[in-house]
């Protein structure tokens, strides 16, 4: 049984208005009696990108990608946090390989469960196209720009386009700026949502 607070953060519009999220995590979310701000954060970071692969297959068709990985990337990130929900909070880097456990344990399969360990770590060895966006959405949907992560897409693009490297980063740039332009807004949202679920005596994870 799903608790208000819980329903809530999967349900309340926001504002901006946030899509909601892919069914399977929904539900995921409400079996593992997720806290609320979890479902809010991975309901921002969906929604952004959203918007970003949105935007880069508008301006650059050429720059392969699944969406739909991506996607349930973002949903699913910070999942790890159900164990670790002291991260939710705090720093911490304990929820990724839990997360990626979590997910496998429910019947995800490694190449989609590879976000919850992969999105703070986009320095790392065979990170691809997909990863890179989960990472980008993950920092843009507050409105934190990291240069060295997106370097690392600008090179992909320019090498999908044969375009200049100064012509992708400022078209990059336009995106980003725009989709961080509502990060307070989006933060708020977030910060609407308890930690802790008032309903719950604790965490059920399986």
């Amino acid at each position: 049984m799903t608790s208000d607070a819980l329903r809530r953060a999967l349900e309340e519009p926001g504002d901006p208005p946030l899509r909601p999220l892919p069914d399977e995590v929904a539900a995921l979310l409400a079996a593992l009696h997720a806290p609320p701000r979890l479902a809010a954060h991975l309901r921002a970071v969906h929604d952004v990108a959203a918007q970003l692969t949105d935007a880069l297959a508008d301006r650059f068709p050429q720059l392969p990608f699944d969406r739909a990985a991506v996607l349930f990337g973002a949903a699913t990130h910070d999942i790890g946090k159900v164990r670790h929900p002291e991260e939710l909070s705090g720093p911490g880097s304990a929820h990724e390989p839990a997360g990626y456990e979590l997910l496998q344990r429910h019947g995800v399969a490694a190449p989609l469960a590879r976000f919850a360990r992969t999105h703070a770590s986009w320095q790392g060895d065979g990170i691809g196209v997909d990863d890179l966006l989960v990472s980008v959405a993950d920092k843009v949907w507050k409105g934190k720009r990291v240069t060295d992560l997106e370097e690392l897409v600008v090179d992909r693009l320019a090498a999908a386009t044969g375009r200049e490297r100064w012509s992708v980063f400022l078209e990059l740039d336009d995106v980003l700026d725009r989709i961080a332009a509502a990060a307070d807004r989006r933060l708020a949202f977030q910060a609407t949502h308890p930690v802790r679920d008032p309903a719950a005596s604790g965490p059920v994870v399986r």
